[in-house]
């Protein structure tokens, strides 16, 4: 087995592999040859950027899916605009945080009906719909949140992913 880095300020994907418990190696032949040890380096060191199969492949390899979210929302260009960046909480804190924000809503909601009847945001009517719109993104943050909490849930064995997504279409409208 190799040695243990000393390296401060290590990368997510460095981190991750160091917490796996696995060498360069080691974790190259876990991506059945996506990666090669030297690339894993260099994207562990940040001499290169990974590209997106790269980090669906280390996420498979790892049983990490929160490394994809992390990769879209922190190094790709487009995620960086449009992307929140989540962090996986408990699942009290994440439906405590959408109960309150659904509470406010709820509250806000003949507000929003009287801004936007016309079509037109005036300018008296500005903060509000800005205060609503703030909500709203609440929303799908803490959507977010939870589908990553699902998905890190699922790959830690937690939830039986099959039956989970068997439900799941079931009950879609």
């Amino acid at each position: 087995m190799g040695k243990r880095s000393i390296k401060e300020n290590k990368n997510i994907y460095f981190l991750t592999r160091e917490e796996q418990g696995l060498t360069r190696l080691e974790a190259s032949e876990r991506t059945e040859g996506i990666i090669t040890a030297s690339r894993l380096e260099k994207i562990e060191t940040e001499k290169i950027q990974p590209h997106p199969e790269d980090i669906l492949a280390l996420a498979k390899a790892y049983n990490k899916p929160s490394l994809i979210h992390h990769f879209c929302s922190h190094e790709c260009a487009i995620g960086k605009i449009h992307r929140h960046d989540v962090h996986i909480s408990s699942l009290s804190e994440i439906v405590l945080s959408t109960l309150s924000t659904l509470n406010t809503l709820n509250k806000e909601k003949d507000r929003l009906i009287e801004i936007t009847e016309d079509g037109i945001i005036s300018d008296d009517e500005l903060e509000d719909f800005a205060m609503i719109a703030n909500q709203l993104e609440k929303i799908s943050i803490t959507a977010d949140t939870l589908n990553l909490w699902v998905s890190d849930t699922i790959a830690s064995g937690k939830i039986d992913k099959e039956k989970f997504e068997l439900i799941r279409n079931e009950k879609e409208v």
